[in-house]
């Protein structure tokens, strides 16, 4: 309990504070059920589904999305969207293994391959947070551009890259049955945790997006807040695109396509207002492992693959839906859990 005293003298008066249920996020407490309803279905329909090689098949598989998602939380909470991380994966993916063919230190080229995504998440939160030009439209100019570069400079060929380097080590390695891969996301996952509930830089992203002006004269610089927020996000689809390459064994700007829509997805399904102002990691995990389960288990169940991304186009719907209504479902769960 919390005691209140009047402005008058009376008595304190006892304010309970919100409960569990009542501070969390009900758009994600529906995507975890949804979640969990997937997985039932699934796990009936192919007893492989739960298998400890498909779970951990899964966490790869997921991992690129929930890397890049974590950094595209911050950039929608800001108020902002990034449409170029797909382009940025391939182009750093391919770009990468051209480096590798040239005799450079392949551990180097990771580094270098990181620092490629920042840079254009630099260019991407120039462009928007200083020239105030609508990140829509930068990044939907930037994702022609970058991916057109990669093809370029490949010629639309798959470059391979060496067995024996420290690139491919990295993609094919694992620690207790899990692959590097999916242990960098977790990383990636708990370190967007601490950044955006209990480091000012989230608290400013949070509170641009709900009212930058007001942000603004409390003396936060909002344009660099929202130009890093880009920044993470390219950083994040650099290392994304570098576990690819490493992954795969070949680096190709045709990689990673449609991976943006896939991202966005997953954040919106996780509870992440589509117009900011509130953001959820969390959620963005619990939307990551929902699109990697519908894609792994239609493959298990013998569905076509052209079917996946007609329904995670179908899922993102319901999900803006839903995003839209959080309001409405709040009540409804409040009033079927007697609240």
């Amino acid at each position: 309990m919390i005691l209140q005293t009047s402005p008058t003298g009376a008595a304190p008066v006892k304010v309970k504070p919100p409960s569990l249920f009542e501070r969390a996020n009900k758009s994600t407490l529906l995507m975890v059920g949804v979640t969990l309803a997937m997985i039932v279905v699934f796990a009936a329909a192919s007893p492989a589904f739960l298998s400890f090689v498909n779970v951990a098949n899964m966490a790869t598989q997921i991992a690129p999305v929930l890397i890049i998602g974590v950094a595209m939380t911050f950039v929608i909470t800001a108020g902002q969207i990034d449409l170029s991380v797909g382009a940025i994966a391939a182009f750093v993916a391919a770009t990468c293994a051209q480096l590798v063919q040239t005799g450079l230190n392949s551990a180097a080229v990771m580094v270098v391959g990181a620092l490629m995504g920042l840079g254009w998440g630099f260019v991407n939160g120039i462009l928007t947070s200083y020239q105030k030009i609508p990140s829509f439209i930068v990044t939907l100019a930037t994702l022609s551009v970058i991916r057109g570069l990669a093809l370029l400079g490949t010629g639309g060929f798959s470059i391979p890259i060496p067995d024996y380097t420290i690139f491919r080590t990295v993609g094919n390695g694992e620690f207790l049955g899990i692959t590097f891969m999916a242990w960098i996301a977790i990383i990636v996952f708990f370190a967007g945790l601490v950044l955006m509930h209990s480091m000012k830089f989230g608290q400013y992203t949070t509170g641009i997006g709900s009212s930058e002006e007001s942000v603004r004269r409390a003396g936060v610089n909002t344009k660099a807040v929202k130009m890093w927020t880009m920044a993470f996000s390219g950083v994040a689809a650099g290392i994304a695109g570098v576990l690819i390459a490493a992954r795969l064994g070949s680096g190709s700007a045709n990689s990673a396509t449609g991976l943006e829509l896939t991202v966005i997805a997953a954040v919106v399904i996780g509870g992440t207002d589509l117009f900011g102002g509130r953001g959820t990691i969390t959620g963005t995990l619990i939307g990551a492992i929902l699109t990697g389960v519908i894609a792994n288990g239609l493959t298990l169940v013998g569905m076509s693959p052209f079917l996946t991304p007609i329904i995670t186009g179908l899922v993102l719907l319901v999900a803006i839906w839903i995003n839209l209504r959080g309001k409405q479902f709040s009540d409804l769960i409040a009033k079927l859990l007697g609240k």
